[in-house]
């Protein structure tokens, strides 16, 4: 039973850790993409929603495929997600790429300072629920030991066999 109120939070606080990894590196990528200066005319192939949850909690995600050719000629096609919703198939966008990493292009506008205030917010909560499953763990952890959950002594441990309790009347203590 113990496992379960140290593995459960472990799980959560692994999830949120990987989370705030995947949040990190698109937030960077972003900024490379903006920052090399580099744009190119794509055309929006195509778009989709996805759906996600179940009864009153669904989310739609709205996503568009873009290809475009960088300035050495190659022809570059991505996806990206939560894109603007006015934008249809066949609309030619401006999108911003990075050099070496043609294929991680984005079709949103430059907003470092929306993107940083976004990106530290998101880290914030989930630095929370990371601190939130390490103090459970550690309640859980000092409450086991206080009430005898986990090593310890017992009730039937009598650590003086020989010395009498204070509360029995039939015994003398000195």
């Amino acid at each position: 039973m113990d496992l379960l109120f140290y593995a459960v939070p472990a799980l959560m606080a692994g999830m949120a850790l990987v989370m705030a990894a995947v949040v990190v590196r698109r937030s960077a990528q972003v900024r490379r993409a903006w920052g090399s200066g580099l744009t190119a005319e794509a055309r929006c192939l195509r778009t989709y929603t996805t759906t996600s949850g179940h009864g009153d909690h669904v989310s739609t995600t709205l996503h568009h495929v873009y290809e475009y050719v960088t300035r050495d000629g190659r022809t570059v096609r991505f996806e990206e997600e939560d894109g603007p919703g006015t934008v249809l198939e066949g609309d030619v966008v401006t999108v911003y790429y990075a050099p070496e990493r043609p294929e991680r292009a984005t079709a949103h506008a430059p907003r470092p300072v929306a993107n940083t205030v976004a990106t530290l917010a998101v880290l914030g909560f989930l630095g929370a629920v990371v601190a939130f499953c390490a103090f459970f763990v550690m309640g859980v952890h000092a409450f086991s030991e206080d009430f005898g959950w986990g090593p310890g002594v017992s009730v039937d441990d009598d650590p003086a066999p020989d010395v009498p309790w204070e509360s029995d009347p039939d015994v003398e203590v000195p």
